[in-house]
């Protein structure tokens, strides 16, 4: 059962040179209760694919695609998530707060399926209303 949405810098974590030992004890643990969130994925596909030809590429292409893909379900922004993000941006509008657009999106997703967003990011969402979050950097 899928309880944990792992934002990008989470996912990044695993792929560093010295990765966080907090984070890859909780990956590890949670295993098989994590999932992400399409804009992360374009973000890790983006980020990869601006780098040049490189070894480093080559084991961020082979990172994303024999190991991030196959173990984690990657959830979709749909309408149930377009229209809960909608009413957010609208309410944080009206208070003077413009969390960035793929921010909103990672957040309803993870509201809309009833997971734990986690993130080192935690500020980045504490606007959003509702979210369950997590850092697992602490």
């Amino acid at each position: 059962m899928i309880r944990f949405l792992l934002d990008t810098n989470v996912i990044s974590e695993a792929i560093k040179a010295a990765p966080h030992k907090a984070v890859m004890m909780k990956l590890k643990v949670h295993q098989k209760e994590i999932a992400t969130a399409s804009p992360v994925w374009h973000e890790l596909q983006f980020g990869c694919s601006r780098l040049p030809v490189s070894r480093r590429r080559s084991i961020l292409e082979n990172f994303l695609s024999d190991v991030v893909k196959p173990s984690m379900a990657i959830l979709p922004y749909d309408q149930a998530a377009a229209e809960w993000h909608a009413g957010q941006r609208a309410q944080l509008n009206t208070t003077g707060r413009t969390p960035s657009f793929v921010d909103g999106q990672i957040a309803a997703i993870a509201k809309v399926n009833q997971l734990t967003l986690v993130t080192r990011n935690v500020v980045d969402y504490q606007g959003f209303s509702e979210l369950d979050l997590q850092n697992w950097h602490e």
